[in-house]
């Protein structure tokens, strides 16, 4: 089926990070969106040196509760032609968007355990069905590795830390793959603790969004482990190339 267009109005926009940035649209025409967690919306962003039409697919990261707006978070990539277009929208700006797509999709599995790895801004499907589950008030346990560089790609902290409170089944590490003095958190690659931490995976579902070589070496990790579903979602730099 060819995918419906909506028109939005940009609502709030909130810089998270040095180069991230979340962005609320409120639909206009239609009013609602039914979607999935874990899909995303495709955006026209320009034409390249040969005319072609340029699309950029960015996931959703609120829940499919939330019909009305919706929620995009995306990095600034200097030159991208999503991001820049992106980035220029501001409060009260009209755009224009087709979706929901994409099979990367939380599923119903409640008897599993849930693990999800994301590394930089692939954490935006995954926050979308994280809220999904906290809302079905879903019993099983439920882990997040997340993979950032520094301090300063640091967000959703506060956020993470506040559902882990309302959630005893919930937890969740931030990883810093290249750590200033003073952080006090884990050190590395997040492959390092799916290595580490998960022990076993006879009664787990995971859910995997980020750059390719993520994606394979926790994959390899896992297999090794045993047999599990497995879900992936490579996420694209502005030049439409694997991360």
């Amino acid at each position: 089926m060819p995918l419906q267009l909506f028109t939005a109005r940009v609502g709030r926009v909130r810089d998270l990070a040095h180069d991230v940035r979340e962005l609320d649209l409120r639909l206009v025409e239609p009013s609602a969106m039914t979607f999935k967690a874990g899909q995303f919306l495709s955006f026209e962003v320009g034409r390249n040196e040969k005319q072609q039409l340029l699309i950029r697919p960015y996931s959703i990261a609120s829940p499919p509760s939330s019909t009305g707006v919706l929620t995009l978070l995306f990095n600034l990539v200097p030159g991208g032609p999503g991001s820049t277009y992106l980035f220029s929208l501001k409060e009260g700006d009209t755009t224009q968007f087709k979706g929901p797509a994409g099979t990367f999709r939380l599923r119903d599995d409640p008897a599993r355990d849930h693990l999800f790895v994301a590394t930089g801004t692939g954490i935006a499907p995954i926050r979308a069905m994280l809220l999904a589950l906290f809302e079905k008030n879903a019993a099983c346990p439920v882990t997040l590795f997340w993979g950032l560089r520094s301090q300063r790609d640091l967000y959703y902290q506060d956020e993470l830390a506040a559902w882990a409170k309302a959630h005893p089944n919930f937890s969740f590490v931030t990883t810093l793959s290249r750590p200033e003095d003073g952080w006090p958190g884990e050190r590395g690659r997040v492959t390092r603790l799916v290595e580490e931490r998960i022990a076993s995976v006879k009664n787990l579902a995971a859910y995997l969004c980020g750059n390719s070589g993520m994606l394979n070496d926790v994959t390899a990790i896992l297999q090794k482990k045993g047999l599990c579903p497995i879900y992936r979602e490579k996420y694209y730099d502005d030049a439409g190339e694997p991360e």
